[in-house]
């Protein structure tokens, strides 16, 4: 559920978010005691703060994207343009996959048959037998 804010409350906001100062925010928006009460508000607004240069940044989006796309088709450095393609396609979904899978099967004595288990048993013993081991 939404807060509901007032006009002080949506103005620290809007401050702080332009500024990054909550102390500043909150004596521009008239509290008392800005200093800690900047604080507190920065603190109890977070959610809000957030929304509101999540806002900012998603006006910004497009533009951004057309000029790292234009510098991976324009830029005169190789590696200014390899790292456009990369972080174009890391946003299309082409990002490659970090890590290694590594997929393991684990079967339990219940799962083999009477042949399975005495080969396995065999081996065992075998290994029991031998010195190095």
């Amino acid at each position: 559920m939404k807060r509901i804010l007032n006009d002080q409350q949506k103005n620290f906001i809007s401050i702080y978010t332009a500024t990054g100062n909550a102390t500043q925010a909150a004596k521009m928006s008239g509290y008392s005691t800005p200093k800690q009460k900047g604080h507190d508000l920065k603190n109890r607004f977070a959610p809000e703060i957030a929304e509101a240069i999540r806002g900012e940044i998603g006006d910004d989006v497009v533009p951004v994207i057309r000029k790292v796309r234009e510098l991976a088709l324009n830029a005169d450095s190789e590696a200014v343009r390899l790292n456009a393609c990369k972080d174009l396609l890391d946003r299309a979904g082409y990002k490659p996959i970090d890590r290694s899978l590594v997929e393991s099967t684990t079967t339990t004595v219940h799962e083999l048959s009477t042949e399975e288990l005495e080969a396995e048993l065999q081996k065992l013993m075998k290994g029991a037998d031998d010195p190095v081991h």
